[in-house]
């Protein structure tokens, strides 16, 4: 197969912890607006090296040295890699703001591993791919997890093993269910927000988690959504971190009185997530959020689906 003359590649944000599973369950984010809530990256051939550029709305919160981005380190990684002789030109959309609790740095590392892999003639197969990806994103957050790069890659709800040739898996989601994210505008380091966390944990603690979590797979796989809803909670990292995100504590309490069905904290926050199974809630629950929650210029909410594509290339029409 000839290789293209250029391809954009679409990597969606992200959910990392979906509450109850802390680095071990993630899921894709799809507004049902049908507008893509992601970075892009595009990549085409050069005479040789690797040429970056950085656009979009949060580009300026990058660093200004094409190398330092993790982009350009994708891109050189691969072509030493590989003993790729052509060069490759890159371009990232900064969609997702950083430090956003969405899934930024994953999303900016999938769309590039995924555009080159592509572009490069599929060098990598899907493992070993999404392992070059939790070494990547692991540079910006401090430690390799894939609780974001999986989902963000595959698409859907996915279950972390970390096993040699199967890193993670999916899980059913439930289809009725809407999720409500809401980003204040403010950004919050990952390494940070895990300093807030305990070096250990009681023991009961370490049980309530095991427990949460292995019973909302079970329900996800019985579709008893009963059971779900009353184990998707946060006893790990949400005691620790809520009070240090500006607002949380009385949105959480707002939404449970609007009729949202249970709230929490999207990766290392500040976004939030909130779940509902019909739409007119959820979009009471976004006019509320939009009022008093978002409190910076860049701000957002979304109503939103799980993604099951994943990363993909865009057709023209979205280019």
């Amino acid at each position: 197969m000839s290789q293209p003359a250029s391809l954009t590649v679409y990597a969606p944000a992200s959910m990392g912890n979906v509450g109850v599973g802390f680095d071990l369950l993630g899921a894709a984010l799809a507004p049902v607006d049908g507008s893509l809530l992601g970075d892009t990256v595009t990549i085409s051939a050069a005479n040789q090296g690797v040429h970056f550029q950085q656009v979009g709305p949060w580009a300026h919160k990058l660093p200004a040295d094409a190398e330092q981005n993790i982009v350009y380190q994708c891109a050189a990684f691969f072509l030493q890699r590989f003993a790729v002789e052509q060069g490759v030109a890159l371009t990232l959309s900064k969609n997702l703001p950083v430090g956003s609790g969405l899934g930024s740095s994953a999303s900016s590392v999938v769309a590039a591993l995924v555009a080159l892999n592509a572009f490069l003639g599929s060098p990598c197969n899907q493992q070993q791919l999404l392992a070059l990806m939790g070494e990547f994103e692991g540079r910006i957050s401090g430690a390799v997890h894939y609780d974001n790069v999986a989902p963000c890659y595959l698409g859907g709800m996915q279950l972390m093993l970390d096993l040699p040739q199967r890193i993670c898996e999916p899980i059913p989601a439930f289809t009725d269910w809407y999720w409500v994210v809401a980003y204040p505008g403010i950004s919050l380091s990952t390494a940070k927000m895990r300093e807030l966390m305990p070096a250990q944990y009681d023991r009961a603690v370490t049980i309530d988690f095991g427990r949460n979590l292995s019973a909302f797979v079970h329900a996800s796989y019985r579709q008893d959504e009963a059971l779900a809803l009353a184990v998707l909670k946060d006893v790990l990292a949400e005691p620790y971190r809520a009070a240090a995100i500006p607002g949380y504590l009385q949105a959480r309490a707002a939404l449970a009185e609007l009729g949202m069905l249970t709230t929490g904290i999207s990766g290392s926050g500040p976004t939030l997530f909130s779940v509902c199974r019909d739409l007119p809630t959820a979009e009471r629950a976004q006019q509320w959020l939009a009022q008093n929650y978002l409190t910076e210029t860049g701000g957002f909410t979304h109503i939103c689906r799980l993604d099951n594509e994943g990363a993909r290339v865009l057709s023209p029409a979205h280019y």
